[in-house]
């Protein structure tokens, strides 16, 4: 019954409907049979289109209509003017993808360093601060815990200076030394802590260039530290930059002239009826130097980018690398406090007596005559890297450095890569496509840049107009290599940025945890105390007291004003 009903309602259809089914599924067919990449990618409307072209609807003989086209060579074609216009929209959708997607890979690429780094980084400095923190647990006990917001502090702003905030780090560290001297001299006694006035507290902290309550370690830890911190903040910038540079100027849109020399070269040749002819590889270059001219103008300042970040890279193993920085931390704390107990009464008695008990300078304090109670000395902490660690820091760079040179040339080499697998090969260079016929390509190749497409037989470009967005970008990279530069030599050189997508203080990738400010610092009274812990997180080893560095000078309140003008 079925079957009857079949029959009849094939009877009354027209031989019109019938024929044009027959033909929908043979044009479906031979687009199978084709399977050419040029067909990736095109909805069902252009592909049945395409497929209605007399060159494909009949296999042996291929019929040419006697079309005015705009962009591909008047002639016989296959190509009607409504199908070349689709044609050409299609060649700018696939070609901006290709761009799109060759820079997508490197922006993976430099966001995996990114991340790399700052994990490394971060656990660097998480390390040092658990180390410091249980060494003087160990060593203080219950007299260090309410207090350790002075250390805690001291990280939370190193964190937040790494991660971009608007922080001088030698103010950062002149704070954390006079908050931290504060604290010592209240615990010297605790009885008469409640009469150091703040007008004394003030002028104590003026004679600390004089006095060196900490000795020499102020000054070696702001020495290596700053320059450190400087390098690894601009480096992860500089990874930062790059990739948004990347994403910014792989979204440049073709221009008008541009469409045109793409379809010409990818579908024209099918409208010729020459579509299994790969273009000509000096007529791909050429089109593909003139569509990405304004680009590989970005290629001087990019490699000089990648070189000056690969001269930071390789500074992070050099002595005294990176890690062993980071974990002097708690080593010069421990210095400075073992500084300053063994020379207490000697300190106490100078600042009294040039600041008096309530701020009054040269004036007597009844403080400094009561006898002082002797402190108890600890040991110092000292810190060597280990094998495991030397090991990783060279990994970390080495890995790093590779990837970087590896896009060195990225956008010089980014017209060969994409006519890189679609054009003939040598051995077939009479028989390519060279947008007109098939025939050999005799132009030269042109040179990359835009200053060098004057002469472009395949692209028209206006060299004296320079795209903006791409001139914008060129100019981040100057101020971006001249911020590493800087860092090189331990300079922290804030730049204003002209752009919205990033500050001139930081990356932009402030994490919740980066950005935490720690608690209001205490230290404890002096006691009797255990001895510091004198093991490191991987080697421990015992630093005698008579071994100990003699670390360096404060900065006063002065010393920090003096800094800020010079900004």
């Amino acid at each position: 019954m079925s079957a009857n009903r079949h029959r009849k309602r094939l009877k009354e259809r027209s031989p019109g409907n019938v024929a044009e089914d027959q033909m929908r599924n043979g044009h479906e067919r031979r687009l199978k049979e084709l399977g050419t990449s040029m067909y990736t990618g095109m909805d069902y409307d252009v592909r049945m289109s395409w497929a209605r072209m007399p060159c494909i609807r009949n296999e042996r003989h291929i019929e040419m209509l006697r079309e005015h086209l705009r962009i591909c060579p008047q002639g016989y074609t296959c190509c009607t003017s409504a199908m070349e216009e689709t044609l050409s929209n299609l060649s700018r959708r696939e070609f901006e993808g290709l761009v799109r997607e060759a820079g997508r890979s490197i922006q993976a690429s430099l966001n995996a360093q990114y991340r790399t780094f700052d994990t490394y980084f971060l656990e660097l400095l998480n390390g040092s601060e658990r180390w410091l923190e249980e060494a003087f647990v160990a060593a203080l006990g219950d007299l260090y815990r309410p207090n350790a917001g002075v250390f805690r502090d001291l990280y939370a702003d190193l964190r937040r200076y790494y991660s971009g905030a608007s922080l001088n780090l030698e103010e950062v560290l002149d704070e954390f030394w006079m908050r931290l001297l504060e604290r010592l001299l209240k615990a010297s006694d605790p009885e008469t802590a409640s009469l150091l006035s703040d007008d004394f507290l003030e002028c104590a902290s003026k004679q600390t260039e004089t006095l060196r309550p900490f000795g020499d370690a102020p000054r070696e830890l702001k020495t290596k530290l700053v320059r450190a911190f400087i390098a690894a903040r601009a480096f992860i910038q500089g990874l930062n930059v790059a990739g948004e540079i990347v994403r910014k100027v792989s979204q440049v849109p073709l221009s008008l002239e541009c469409n045109r020399a793409i379809m010409k070269l990818v579908y024209c040749p099918h409208c010729r009826g020459l579509g299994s002819v790969k273009p000509c590889i000096n007529y791909c270059k050429n089109v593909m130097k003139g569509c990405l001219a304004n680009q590989a103008d970005l290629d001087t300042e990019w490699q000089s980018l990648i070189e000056t970040m690969l001269q930071v890279a390789s500074s992070f193993g050099a002595e005294p690398s990176m890690d062993t920085v980071i974990y002097s931390i708690p080593v010069r704390i421990s210095d400075a406090v073992l500084t300053m107990q063994e020379n207490m009464e000697i300190y106490t008695s100078k600042v009294f007596k040039a600041c008096g008990d309530r701020g009054e300078e040269g004036t007597p304090s009844s403080i400094s005559e009561e006898p002082k109670k002797k402190a108890s000395t600890v040991t110092a902490l000292e810190y060597k890297p280990s094998p495991k660690s030397a090991a990783r820091l060279e990994v970390q760079v080495t890995d790093v450095s590779s990837k970087l040179k590896e896009m060195q040339f990225y956008w010089i080499q980014l017209p060969s890569a994409l006519c890189s697998g679609k054009t003939a090969s040598s051995t077939n260079a009479d028989k390519c496509w060279n947008g007109i016929t098939k025939a050999s390509y005799l132009p030269e190749v042109m040179g990359d840049g835009l200053a060098n497409q004057i002469n472009n037989p395949e692209v028209e470009i206006d060299i004296t107009k320079p795209d903006r967005t791409i001139r914008q970008q060129i100019m981040l990279l100057k101020i971006m290599s001249n911020r590493l530069k800087n860092a090189l030599d331990g300079n922290d050189v804030d730049f204003q940025d002209t752009s919205d997508d990033f500050s001139g203080s930081g990356s932009g990738r402030c994490e919740d945890h980066l950005c935490v400010r720690g608690r209001s610092p205490v230290f404890g009274p002096k006691a009797d105390r255990p001895k510091l812990s004198p093991y490191g997180p991987e080697n421990k080893r015992v630093k005698g007291s008579g071994n100990q560095i003699q670390p360096s000078s404060i900065l006063l309140a002065l010393l920090l004003a003096t800094l800020l003008l010079r900004r």
